[in-house]
C-alpha cells in the first residue's frame, strides 16, 4: 500500500521527496517520513499521522541541504502508527551510535520474525514493531562486510520471502539510490541529470514523464547519470521505458473539494478515452495488448473472472454481459478466495483479472495460480506497466488517468467499459453475434458520456438530498439484474468514506431474510431497470411496494419516461434511457455524488477515508 519515493539528482531532495510524498498520500496515511544523506551522514525526520505532520516538523526543525534522499508515507501492516515504526529505518548495530543506511518498505516481509530472532540471538537490537527494520539491519551488516549498496540489497533480497518494494540511501554513498521490488509496485524516473524512483509515476510527474517498468525481482541503482537494473544474484537486465500520458494537471483538484468529486465529473472523458480506437477501418472491434489468437479464445468454454472491492462488482456486471452475449459461462470470484478453493482450471479456461493499481496482491497471486494450471490470463488495469498486466497473456488498458480519491470512481465505470468491450470482443471472434450487432452496442456505449453529463447536470439535487440525511445511520441499497451490482457498489461507497451501515441486496432476496432491517425512515436506494425489461421491471416496482409498506423512505433511480414508479418512490432520481446491461454506467453517478457530499457534511476525509489505502498490496 504505501507510498514510496526516491530522488538523486542537482535539485534539494527534500524539495522533490515531499513534492512526490503529496501525490502518494493516498497510498496510506498512518506517517510519513523522509531520509536526506548530508556530509557523510544521515538526516532523517518521520512522524505518525499526516504528511502535514511531517511537513510542520521540518519546518520546525530543517533538514540539511541534500540532493539524495527517499521518503515514504504508511499504510500499518506490522505495527501501530506511531513515530518509532514511522519509515525511514535506520539500522544502528551494537556498539553503534549512529547507522549508515536508512531504508523505506512497501509490502509485507513473511520471514521476518526468523530473521528478527537470529539479529536479536547476535545481540543487535531493534527499536521498532516492524517487519521493515529488519531488512534495514540486514541491509547494514551487508555494508559493513564491504559490499556497496548494490551489492548490499541483492544479498538481503536472496535471504527475504514475501512480497516488498525496498528504497535505500547509503550515508558512505550519497551519489546513488538503490531498490529491489518483488510483487509490490516500483517505477523509475527517468530525467536528465537526475533520476526519480516512485510507487506510481504520479511521484515525478512535475519533472519527467519519461519511466521505466522494473520486472520481477529486480534490484535497480539510480545515479544523477544513469539508471542499472539486475537480478537478485547480480545479472544485469534490462527494463522497459514508456512515456506517461498524462500530466500533473490529471492530479490536481482544478478547483474541486476534494479529488473524489473532481473524478465523479471527469467519468464522462474517461468513459470517452476508454473508448478510443477500439474499431478497426472496417470497424471490427479490436483490444489494447491482445496476445491471444482468435483460435486460442474460440477455444475458451468457461471464463473466471477475480477481482477485489469495486473491481469485483465490475467483474459481476461483466458475468451478465459476457454471459449474455457470448454463451460462455463465468463465475465471478473474490481474489483473496480463489487459490484457496482448488479451483478447476485448464487449458480451456480463461481467467480475467480486474485491478485497477495492476499491484493488488491477492489477484497477483491468483492470476499466478491460474497460468501454473496453463489457463490463459487477461487483465483489465488503469496503470501501464504494472505487474497484472506484465504477468498476463493479454490486457485491456481503461484509460482513466489517475485516480487519487482511494474510493474508486472514474476507475470502476471504466473498468465496466472494458469489461462490455471483452464480452463483445469475444462474441465477434466466437461469432455468437452479427457484425451489425456488435457496431450498435459499441455505438450506445460511444453515447454514455453524454448521459452521464446529464446525469451529473443534476448533482446539486443529489446533493441535497444527501444533505438532508446526514443524521441517518444506515442505508440499503436494492437491485435487479445488473442493478444488483450498482446496489453492491453504492453501499460499499458509503461504507468506505461515510461509515455508514449500509448494505445491497438483489431485490429478490428481501423477503429471504434482509426485510428485516426495514423500519419507519431508513432509506432505501432502489435501482429500477428499465422497462424493456417488463418482467424485471414488474419484480422491481413489487419490491419497492414491500418495503414502503414497512416504512422506508424510498429513492428510486428510473429512467426517463418510466411514470409507474412515480407513486412508489419518495425521492426519484432519473437517469438516461439506456439498455438494461449499460444502466450501471449511469446508475451509479448518482449514488457516487451521494456518498460524497454525505461523507462531506459529516465532516470526513473524503479523499483519505479512515484505515484504508489505494492501491492493497499485500494479502
Amino acid at each position: 500500500m504505501c507510498g514510496i519515493v526516491g530522488y538523486v539528482g542537482p535539485r534539494q531532495a527534500q524539495d522533490v521527496v515531499l513534492d512526490g510524498l503529496r501525490r502518494l498520500e493516498y497510498r496510506g496515511y498512518d506517517s510519513a517520513g523522509i531520509a536526506v544523506v548530508a556530509d557523510s551522514a544521515l538526516a532523517v525526520t518521520k512522524k505518525a499521522g499526516k504528511l502535514a505532520n511531517l511537513e510542520k516538523a521540518i519546518a520546525d526543525s530543517p533538514l540539511p541541504p541534500s540532493t539524495t534522499g527517499v521518503g515514504h508515507t504508511r499504510w500499518a501492516t506490522h505495527g501501530a502508527p506511531n513515530d518509532v515504526n514511522a519509515h525511514p529505518h535506520i539500522a544502528i548495530l551494537s556498539g553503534r551510535s549512529t547507522g549508515r543506511v536508512a531504508l523505506v518498505h512497501n509490502g509485507i516481509i513473511e520471514n521476518f520474525a526468523e530473521l528478527r530472532t537470529r539479529l536479536e540471538a547476535d545481540d543487535h537490537t531493534l527499536v521498532s514493531e516492524t517487519d521493515t527494520e529488519v531488512a534495514a539491519q540486514l541491509l547494514e551488516l551487508q555494508l559493513e562486510s564491504g559490499f556497496d549498496l548494490t551489492i548490499a540489497m541483492q544479498r538481503v533480497c536472496q535471504q527475504l520471502e514475501g512480497a516488498f518494494t525496498l528504497v535505500a540511501v547509503d550515508a558512505h554513498d550519497p551519489a546513488r539510490v538503490v531498490a529491489a521490488r518483488r510483487n509490490s509496485p516500483l517505477v523509475v524516473g527517468l530525467g536528465d541529470g537526475e533520476n526519480f524512483l516512485g510507487s506510481d509515476v504520479a511521484a515525478f510527474i512535475d519533472y519527467t514523464r519519461e519511466a521505466l517498468e522494473l520486472g520481477q525481482d529486480q534490484v535497480v541503482t539510480i545515479t544523477r547519470d544513469g539508471v542499472e537494473v539486475t537480478d537478485f544474484r547480480g545479472i544485469p537486465q534490462e527494463g522497459r521505458r514508456y512515456h506517461v500520458d498524462w500530466d500533473l494537471s490529471a492530479a490536481e483538484k482544478e478547483g474541486h473539494d476534494w479529488f473524489m468529486r473532481k473524478e465523479i465529473f471527469e467519468q464522462p472523458r474517461a468513459v470517452a478515452d476508454s473508448l478510443l480506437g477500439r474499431r478497426t477501418s472496417s470497424g471490427l472491434l479490436q483490444l489494447d495488448e491482445m496476445r491471444l489468437s482468435d483460435q486460442e479464445l474460440r477455444d475458451i468454454d468457461k471464463i473466471i473472472i477475480i477481482a477485489a472491492g469495486t473491481s469485483f462488482y465490475a467483474g459481476m456486471v461483466a458475468k451478465y454481459a459476457i454471459e449474455h452475449w457470448t454463451r460462455v459461462p463465468v463465475e465471478v470470484e473474490l481474489s483473496s478466495e480463489f487459490r484457496y478453493r482448488d479451483p478447476i482450471l485448464d487449458y480451456s479456461t480463461l481467467v480475467v483479472a480486474i485491478s485497477q493499481s495492476g499491484e493488488t496482491a491477492d489477484t497477483l497471486q491468483a492470476i499466478r495460480h491460474a497460468r501454473t494450471q496453463r489457463s490463459k490470463v487477461l487483465a483489465i488495469c488503469n496503470t501501464n506497466g504494472s505487474t497484472i498486466p506484465r504477468e498476463s497473456d493479454a490486457v485491456i488498458y481503461t484509460h482513466a488517468g489517475p485516480e487519487i480519491g482511494v474510493a474508486s470512481t472514474k476507475g470502476f465505470l471504466t473498468q465496466l467499459v472494458a469489461c462490455y468491450l471483452l464480452a463483445l470482443y469475444l462474441a465477434q471472434v466466437k461469432g455468437t453475434r452479427f457484425g451489425d450487432e456488435i457496431s450498435q452496442v459499441v455505438g450506445q456505449l460511444e453515447a454514455i458520456p453524454g448521459h452521464i453529463d446529464t446525469v451529473l447536470d443534476a448533482a446539486d439535487a443529489v446533493y441535497e438530498l444527501a444533505r438532508s440525511h446526514a443524521d441517518t445511520r444506515s442505508v440499503l441499497f436494492v437491485g435487479r439484474h445488473a442493478g444488483y451490482p450498482v446496489a453492491l457498489e453504492g453501499a460499499l461507497k458509503l461504507k468506505e468514506i461515510a461509515y455508514l451501515h449500509a448494505e445491497g441486496f438483489a431485490a429478490g432476496e428481501l423477503k429471504h431474510g434482509p426485510i428485516a432491517l426495514v423500519e419507519p425512515g431508513i432509506p432505501v436506494f432502489c435501482v429500477v431497470p428499465p422497462r424493456g425489461r417488463d418482467q424485471l421491471h414488474d419484480k422491481m416496482l413489487s419490491g419497492i411496494q414491500e418495503v414502503r409498506a414497512r416504512g422506508a423512505v424510498t429513492i428510486c433511480l428510473a429512467e426517463e419516461g418510466d411514470e409507474r414508479i412515480v407513486p412508489y418512490a419518495d425521492h426519484l432520481i432519473r437517469l438516461p434511457s439506456v439498455p438494461v446491461l449499460l444502466q450501471p454506467l449511469v446508475a451509479v453517478v448518482p449514488l457516487q455524488l451521494f456518498a460524497c457530499e454525505l461523507a462531506s457534511a459529516l465532516g470526513h476525509d473524503v479523499d483519505q477515508p479512515r484505515n484504508l489505502a489505494k492501491s492493497v498490496t499485500v494479502e
